[in-house]
């Protein structure tokens, strides 16, 4: 089964960083997020991949293509240009790069991926800018119980702040940033028919907005509510606070 990771916008409130590379590609533990994304899916046998570029997408092309020298020991005779590699440590991955335009919206980028994802029948979704320890064997059990067009993901995310639990100006306890009990949000990890793609127009679409909302208005769209953890990297902020629990050994998406 595919899975399709949008990679094209412009993560203008993380400029700090994608000002010189798409936001999928900055780095959590010396690996772009996007790898930690693939390796949530690979976990669960997924490995075939469609990134859709929009954004210096030609950095994204530029770091599969030499991944798996990257990850190889080489031997280069200079005069011949052949090169050899060794003890390869890449991952079994298929990995479908496409231009999806530079300005286009996250609906569009999908609608630019028809061609190769109509004849699928069923395929997975998600952004490229956030983990979670969803389970994504169940997530897909799920959607095939309900044989609806669509699923998303539910999630609670993060407080941005930290929580006192406060008697007689007393704490009595102290969470930092826990996860809210308050409302479910749009997490991604989205499972998809391909009969979606009547509901996506052109490359104005936005899929959050029309698709998503004609489909929940025909009964077609269906939540799989994970309860655990989710963390988006919207800011710097999100950055730092990822590299801090992936440098404690602690990263909930890896474990």
């Amino acid at each position: 089964m595919k899975t399709v990771i949008l990679c094209g916008g412009l993560g203008t409130r993380l400029a700090e960083e994608t000002q010189i590379k798409p936001k999928p590609m900055v780095e959590i533990g010396g690996k772009p997020i996007l790898w930690h994304i693939m390796k949530i899916y690979e976990k669960h046998s997924c490995n075939d991949f469609m990134l859709a570029l929009g954004y210096k997408g030609e950095v994204i092309k530029d770091y599969f293509l030499n991944y798996h020298a990257r990850q190889s020991n080489l031997n280069v005779n200079l005069k011949s240009g052949k090169v050899e590699y060794s003890k390869p440590t890449a991952e079994d991955w298929n990995v479908t790069l496409i231009d999806s335009g530079a300005t286009t919206m996250t609906g569009g980028r999908l609608l630019r991926l028809k061609p190769e994802l109509q004849s699928s029948g069923t395929f997975m979704l998600t952004y490229g800018d956030g983990v979670s320890n969803v389970d994504i064997t169940a997530l897909l059990e799920f959607h095939k119980s309900h044989g609806r067009i669509a699923t998303v993901t539910a999630v609670r995310p993060p407080a941005r702040f930290g929580n006192l639990c406060i008697e007689d100006n007393k704490v009595l306890r102290f969470e930092e940033k826990p996860q809210t009990g308050e409302g479910w949000i749009n997490g991604g990890f989205f499972v998809f028919e391909s009969r979606v793609f009547d509901f996506i127009t052109d490359d104005t679409t936005v899929l959050e907005k029309g698709p998503l909302e004609q489909l929940a208005k025909q009964g077609e769209l269906m939540t799989y509510h994970h309860p655990g953890y989710w963390q988006s990297m919207d800011t710097l902020r999100d950055k730092q606070a990822l590299e801090e629990v992936w440098s404690k050994g602690e990263a909930p998406w890896m474990i």
